[in-house]
């Protein structure tokens, strides 16, 4: 499949300067907290450079929709002010992150993408928001997304642009989130995911996802597309980075009934114990028919060096999909509709094309098919979960391969959409990239995307590690031993 790659690739090593020293805008959350915690650099001084950075940078890439910059500089003075007086909070002390703009900030706007959300500010913060301060994380800004969170955006609102390549695809809906990410304009972002949303964009952009199982993290204060299905999780540029996030972010809510009494795992504990007798499962079939070759021969060589680390590759069978596939779309249009309900369809001519034909859809979905969806899911979800209990971990793609989309589809209609993208995979001899995701939203385990090579041309490849239930700490250390024993993270956009 050709792919338009206007950018040089250009690794850490390339970009670093004389003194071998890796720009501080690419270290990551582990490497940038040391130089906080040592005083090599201070919270003020780091969140000014990424303010200048976000300024110059994304005028072209559009990551961003609110760049809080008074406020992310109190914060930042305030936490340097703790760390002279002897408090430390932890690896998120002073670190600059974002957040994607449907996670209410108090104060801030938060729009979900969306026209008629255009005003709406907060009277208090997420959940997610407030734990990620009490970790000492500066809050630097609102990140740009798709209208509601699903596929299209609404015309109001600029197009995230992927910085390995202006025509590639950037991923739905936490496309801001991957894209700042990936340029280096924060160190780590927060994402949602109800049916690939956190994967995609960290496939589409070259870096580390993870969507925890479902209600690890709670979901009070973050505009809901699909409740039953909604996922909160991060994005970062190195495994180790998701699991500080991870851990600063889960753990039981009051405030949303969803979220789970479990305790929150020490994330960092056995990172690094390595996994050797570990058992991978794969489903060659399932992992590589209808896969981009260059993306086929990238996770065929991953499988190599998870065995040659001393895993045990398991031949698995993935459950039939078929009904997952026909079904999620109706599950979730229905319980979009219903959390829209105050403005839609009263306010329908402030919504875009593509979100508005969906909510239509779902406001036409009887009670019947929901509850014959529901029964369908649950028992997908049994065999599904028994699957991935069988082994430590079942490796896959994210999605079929890179992608490109036309100029202006994504403002279309949702039927227009899907009629151009169906033809896309089929002239490119690909599967739907939901076969890779919507099962993981439908079960409610946890799934991790790393990068893992990228094509002749230059644009990243990602594989996928699935786990059992509530088994985020086994797939951070599969994904760390893996990311330790290769570079790919390393590299970066020449942006």
């Amino acid at each position: 499949m050709a792919m338009f790659f206007p950018f040089a690739c250009s690794s850490s090593k390339d970009e670093k300067s004389p003194d071998e020293v890796e720009p501080l805008h690419f270290k990551t959350i582990v490497e940038i907290s040391k130089m906080i915690q040592s005083k090599e650099i201070s919270s003020v001084a780091l969140t000014q450079l990424l303010l200048g950075r976000i300024e110059k940078v994304d005028l072209s890439l559009h990551s961003y929709l609110t760049v809080m910059k008074k406020s992310a500089l109190d914060r930042a003075g305030e936490l340097d002010k703790e760390l002279e007086a002897g408090k430390y909070r932890g690896p998120l002390h002073g670190v600059p992150i974002a957040v994607k703009d449907l996670i209410y900030t108090k104060g801030v706007a938060t729009t979900g993408g969306m026209k008629v959300l255009s005003d709406f500010l907060p009277d208090f913060d997420a959940t997610v928001v407030s734990k990620l301060e009490d970790a000492g994380a500066v809050l630097i800004g609102k990140l740009n997304l798709t209208e509601g969170a699903m596929v299209g955006y609404h015309r109001d609102f600029k197009i995230p642009i992927n910085p390995w390549g202006e025509k590639l695809w950037s991923g739905v809906s936490s496309s801001g989130s991957g894209v700042a990410t990936a340029a280096g304009l924060c160190f780590g972002s927060l994402g949602t995911d109800t049916g690939g949303s956190i994967r995609w964009p960290s496939m589409s952009n070259g870096i580390v996802g993870l969507k925890p199982s479902y209600g690890r993290v709670s979901r009070h204060g973050v505009l809901p597309l699909a409740e039953s299905l909604d996922h909160i999780g991060p994005m970062t540029r190195s495994v180790e980075d998701a699991a500080i996030l991870f851990e600063a972010i889960a753990g039981e809510d009051s405030n949303d009934p969803t979220s789970l009494a479990v305790p929150v795992p020490d994330m960092r504990k056995d990172i690094d114990k390595g996994i050797a007798g570990l058992r991978i499962g794969f489903d060659r079939e399932y992992a590589l028919k209808g896969v981009d070759s260059g993306l086929a021969i990238a996770i065929e060589k991953a499988l190599e060096v998870l065995e040659g680390l001393g895993a045990e590759i398991v031949e698995i069978k993935v459950p039939d999909l078929t009904h997952v596939l026909e079904t999620w779309h109706t599950l979730c249009s229905a319980e979009a509709a219903k959390a829209h309900q105050a403005y839609y369809p009263s306010r329908a001519d402030e919504y875009g094309e593509y979100f508005r034909e969906f909510l239509e859809q779902g406001s036409k979905v009887n009670q019947s098919e929901i509850a014959d969806i529901r029964e369908m899911r649950a028992s997908f979800s049994t065999e599904f979960r028994k699957m991935l209990s069988e082994v430590d971990a079942m490796l896959s793609p994210a999605a079929g391969a890179p992608l490109t989309f036309p100029e202006g589809l994504q403002y279309g209609s949702f039927s227009q959409f899907y009629a151009v993208f169906a033809e896309i995979l089929t002239n490119a001899g690909l599967k739907s990239p939901v076969a890779f995701t919507f099962p993981h939203n439908y079960a409610g385990t946890p799934a991790l995307v790393v990068p893992c090579g990228f094509s002749d041309e230059g644009l990243p490849y990602t594989m996928q590690l699935s786990g059992g239930f509530l088994e985020e700490a086994m797939l951070c250390r599969i994904g760390q031993a893996y990311e330790k024993a290769t570079e790919w993270h390393l590299k970066h956009p020449q942006v």
